[in-house]
């Protein structure tokens, strides 16, 4: 747990990613609502995509962002429910170092006033790889609100006590992610 708060709000550099086979940008409601609520909090929105479920597409995104110095947080929406091509957990879970077992958990507990029994079939999980926090999202506006107002925005706030993840996400070790792209020899092509 950290517990090192601030006077004043550190924010933090957040990407966005959306996970559906059928929205676009003008569809992506939740998505929009997400990117609102970082902004208006003080958080600085470094990046956002929307992507197909598909496991390789996704992990393939999300270990840049992993490796990413600048990159502290990982705010996902979409694909954490039973559907055949909800794959979310499945594309992310390999990436984590730890598992924040207790955002599912107060994630379906939050939710349950709102929608029931039927809160057991949302997959919402959270993790932390390489010091970059992430929190996985069902892709409903009203799920990505209820995850946003009751859980995000005091834990992505340096000044929330008792504890936060704020400190621990800006203690992201700098990686050489410029070697990524780097070509050797004036064979290979990329």
């Amino acid at each position: 747990m950290s517990s090192e708060l601030t006077p004043e709000l550190k924010p933090l550099n957040v990407a966005l990613l959306t996970v559906s086979d059928t929205r676009g940008p003008a569809e992506d409601t939740s998505g929009q609502y997400l990117e609102d609520q970082i902004v208006e909090a003080g958080h600085n929105l470094l990046a956002r995509r929307i992507l197909p479920d598909d496991v390789y597409l996704i992990r393939a995104l999300m270990s840049q962002w992993i490796a990413d110095p600048e990159i502290h947080t990982v705010v996902i929406t979409g694909g954490t429910g039973f559907f055949e091509r909800d794959s979310t957990p499945e594309a992310v879970g390999p990436l984590l170092d730890k598992e924040i077992i207790g955002f599912g958990e107060e994630f379906r507990r939050l939710s349950a006033t709102e929608i029931g029994s039927s809160t057991i079939q949302s997959r919402a999980f959270g993790g932390m790889a390489n010091n970059t926090v992430i929190f996985c999202l069902p892709g409903s506006t009203g799920a990505c609100r209820t995850g946003w107002e009751g859980i995000l925005k005091s834990q992505l706030d340096s000044r929330h006590g008792p504890c936060n993840f704020s400190s621990l996400a800006l203690r992201k070790p700098n990686r050489a992610c410029h070697r990524l792209q780097e070509v050797i020899g004036t064979r290979a092509k990329r």
